[in-house]
């Protein structure tokens, strides 16, 4: 028999089959594997996206940025507005713009106005800016010695206000009593300074009226350094800004003002003529060019002309500085009756007599004929 046949000889183990390397690792579920890379990809378009936001909030459309002009007009929707910013280059994208708004709960605050914004600045600044309604701010200085009827051309060029509409303004009696102006007008009471108005959206006599307050409330408070305790009583107001608006047409020389005051407070006292050649140019009108002649001199018609009319003109005759003001309140206390400029400089030379002052007017003419002769290249 043999020891296959043998039901005692031991039986060998069936042969195993070979394990499969896929056996060691579980099958994954095909859900589970969408979700894991769609988890992935969402938390890449999560980073991307906050990675995008913060460079958005934080980074300038441009730098150094340059100024931009913006109109929202009444009505304007925060996408309208937020694709106006973009195409102005104020924020390089309005969608984002539009999220930020509504994330700080101000999308529905933005004001109608004209605004000067910046490219320069942060997306965050732009909507405060927008939301507060400090629209655009004009920059317009008024310089001194302007009678009334240029300030009201410079304004209009501005395009502050019509300078129709700022005369009728400044010659209201509603307007100069609020403000206690004793006259006909606001002229003296302009004050000549550099204001930041806001830009109107229209022309108003709302406007004029706006900016009129800014430049009168201006002079009051400019003029507490001059009357500390309390305003004037109206008659020592009226002398002091018709005083001061000559004394700021006679000289651009701040420490002359007290001595050319002191002379008018002279001559009034002695009831001279003033003979102010500014005075009688301001009562011959806007339309006056020059040159000032004989017959202007000798016009006892023309009210403000101090050659034939004692005493003080009947108002000031143009806006004047803080310094004008001070001179003629504090007058400087001496004898001089008489002034001529020098015909070298700015300056003038002042006279207690007539005689003096004759010779002070050969030696400015002389000093004119020698800077004509140089003005000409003459010997």
């Amino acid at each position: 028999m043999s020891r296959q046949d043998d039901p005692s000889a031991p039986q060998s183990a069936a042969p195993e089959k070979a394990a499969s390397p896929r056996a060691a690792f579980p099958r994954r579920h095909p859900v589970l594997c969408l979700l894991a890379v769609l988890v992935l990809c969402l938390l890449g378009s999560g980073l991307w996206a906050y990675h995008e936001t913060d460079i958005f909030l934080h980074t300038p459309p441009s730098s150094p940025g340059s100024s931009v002009i913006i109109d929202i007009k009444p009505g304007m929707t925060l996408a309208q507005t937020a694709a106006m910013l973009e195409e102005k280059g104020v924020v390089v994208d309005a969608r984002r713009f539009q999220l930020l708004a509504r994330w700080k709960e101000k999308g529905r605050h933005i004001q109608a106005g004209r605004f000067l914004v910046n490219t320069g600045w942060l997306p965050e600044k732009v909507l405060d800016v927008l939301v507060s309604g400090q629209g655009m701010l004009l920059k317009v200085t008024i310089r001194e010695g302007l009678p009334w009827w240029s300030v009201a051309e410079e304004l209009e060029a501005q395009g502050l206000c019509r300078a129709a509409d700022f005369t009728s303004v400044i010659h209201d009696p509603e307007f100069l009593r609020h403000w206690g102006i004793p006259f006909a007008s606001a002229e003296g009471f302009l004050f000549p300074d550099t204001y930041l108005m806001p830009s109107p959206e229209e022309q108003t006599r709302a406007a004029a009226r706006s900016a009129a307050n800014r430049m009168v409330e201006n002079f009051w408070k400019q003029a507490a350094s001059v009357w500390p305790d309390s305003r004037p009583a109206a008659e020592e107001l009226k002398k002091a800004v018709i005083l001061a608006s000559i004394v700021e047409k006679e000289t651009a020389v701040p420490e002359e003002r007290p001595r050319v005051a002191g002379v008018y407070a002279n001559r009034l006292a002695r009831d001279m003529l003033l003979q102010a050649d500014p005075t009688v140019i301001y009562g011959l009108g806007r339309s006056f060019s020059g040159p000032l002649l004989r017959k202007h001199l000798d016009d006892a018609n023309n009210r403000y002309n101090t050659y034939q009319n004692t005493g003080l003109p009947p108002g000031p005759i143009c806006s004047f500085g803080i310094t004008a003001l001070q001179a003629a309140v504090h007058p400087e206390e001496h004898d001089f009756l008489y002034f001529v400029a020098t015909g070298r400089d700015k300056r003038h030379t002042f006279s207690k007599t007539l005689g003096e002052h004759n010779k002070a007017v050969q030696q400015y003419r002389a000093a004119q004929r020698e800077t004509r002769r140089q003005t000409r290249g003459e010997r």
